[in-house]
């Protein structure tokens, strides 16, 4: 957990019974085998007063890593249920926390403490530029930030980074801020979400003490704000912020905003502030394309030390193209599920496991496409396609166009059957279960297939 200079944080009786009603909770609604397999271990590693964040441990970056991507936002509602106030959950390995006291007395609290002595760094030490895997679609974006965390003279500030959910702009801020302290070891480096600069500004109001909440800020060598877009509508709030990004501008100070849309199209944000940002610099970070979710979910695989089959982990650049997020927790999932059952990972496995996955990452594939690039892979006219012709060099296409079409759309048998020339239901079921079986034992006519199934859904 995150504490300004290392401070000890202090986890209250009230915070501990909070706690135990979670987990009984927790059991009850996601089940017990569920709750003995993921979240029994977890541990309540620190409460943050402050930021009213909660710190779970689990004992391996592994399972942290799992439980936070699936559990994530079940654990902090779990938490808001019990404890309103509670703004986030972090969940991290104990291997990272340098050191946990056990309970015992402080006369200066409350009786019954567990004390925490919080890891010093406030940047989460996995997010740095090394660990950045940079392609076509953040190559600008990485040069920027590495520009931003750099010494010498400034090129540009504000830095106004946005894209999509989870396609690395928290990781660059992360990482901006690790090679700025590197370069700058005294130096007062500031990362909050807008959320989190909202909650403050407010709570300053309210104990009328704006000004310790304005030096704090206008104070700092580089600041960073994430999520950006959450600030839009709120009028004191935005005022405020306005000063803060004036006053560091004017003493030449970084900042660096995020946000999942550019500056023009965030609503409620008032004209000057849209000015400032746009003043610097302004990168989008495009979604991913295949070789470069091929090449992360290859580098991380590697980094946890894992072995995955190669078609395993292509298949899952291929199909999962929501987010990096999404496609490092599909990752960790294959790896869990292997682990408790004892399987082997291979491509079967792998769609079983991760079929919800597939399914929510898909994009819409028609079968006209799907007509339309097989035609063009095997150097036919896409006609022949609904023709009655039987010879084996259309014949084959075919099959695979309707096997490609019953696993990439939504669309019943006898509606492909009719987008195939009116065939019936059953001449598709045999085309599937053709290609199926030739798949398994014609390793060219099996390329083909994974070509043209990562071209489409790429």
């Amino acid at each position: 957990m995150t504490a300004v200079n290392g401070e000890r944080e202090i986890v209250s009786e009230s915070v501990l019974a909070a706690w135990k009603a979670v987990r009984e909770n927790l059991r009850r609604d996601v089940g017990a085998r569920n709750f003995d397999h993921w979240l029994a271990r977890i541990s309540l590693g620190g409460f943050c007063t402050n930021d009213r964040e909660v710190e779970l441990l689990l004992p391996s970056r592994f399972l942290a890593n799992w439980v936070a991507s699936n559990f994530g936002d079940r654990l902090t509602l779990a938490w808001r249920a019990i404890m309103p106030d509670v703004r986030s959950v972090r969940i991290g390995s104990r291997e990272d926390v340098p050191e946990v006291l056990s309970a015992k007395s402080e006369p200066a609290a409350e009786p019954n403490v567990v004390e925490v002595i919080a890891p010093l760094s406030r940047f989460d030490p996995r997010l740095t530029f090394d660990q950045f895997i940079v392609g076509d679609a953040n190559r600008v974006a990485c040069n920027a930030a590495r520009a931003m965390g750099a010494d010498g003279p400034m090129r540009f500030s504000p830095l106004y980074l946005h894209g999509p959910t989870g396609h690395g702009k928290t990781h660059l801020l992360h990482a901006i801020g690790h090679s700025y302290m590197a370069m700058k070891p005294g130096a007062k480096a500031l990362s909050m979400s807008a959320e989190r600069f909202m909650v403050e500004f407010v709570q300053a109001i309210r104990a009328k003490d704006t000004m310790a909440f304005k030096e704090r800020l206008r104070s700092v060598d580089l600041l960073m704000i994430d999520d950006f877009q959450f600030i839009a509508g709120k009028g004191p709030t935005q005022e405020e912020f306005l000063y803060t990004l004036d006053e560091l501008m004017r003493a030449d100070r970084r900042v660096v905003i995020a946000a999942d849309r550019s500056p023009h199209e965030l609503d409620g944000v008032e004209g000057r502030i849209l000015s400032r940002l746009t003043q610097g610099l302004v990168v989008d970070i495009q979604p991913a394309d295949y070789p470069l979710r091929r090449e992360i979910v290859h580098s991380r695989a590697a980094a946890m030390g894992v072995t995955v089959p190669v078609n395993v982990l292509d298949l899952l650049a291929s199909r999962i193209a929501s987010s990096i997020r999404e496609l490092e927790g599909g990752l960790n999932r294959l790896l869990a599920y292997s682990s408790l059952s004892n399987r082997a990972i291979d491509e079967k496995f792998a769609e079983d496991i991760l079929a919800d996955m597939f399914r929510a990452s898909r994009r819409r594939i028609t079968i006209d496409e799907i007509q339309r690039r097989v035609s063009d892979h095997f150097k036919i006219r896409q006609a022949e396609m609904v023709s009655a012709r039987r010879a084996r060099e259309v014949a084959r296409p075919r099959q695979i166009a309707m096997y490609l079409a019953k696993q990439l759309t939504p669309r019943s048998l006898p509606e492909i059957g009719r987008r195939f020339g009116g065939r019936d239901h059953t001449t598709v079921i045999h085309a599937v279960r053709q290609i199926e079986k030739l798949r398994g034992q014609d390793s060219e006519i099996d390329a083909d297939v994974r070509l043209l199934m990562r071209s489409l859904e790429g």
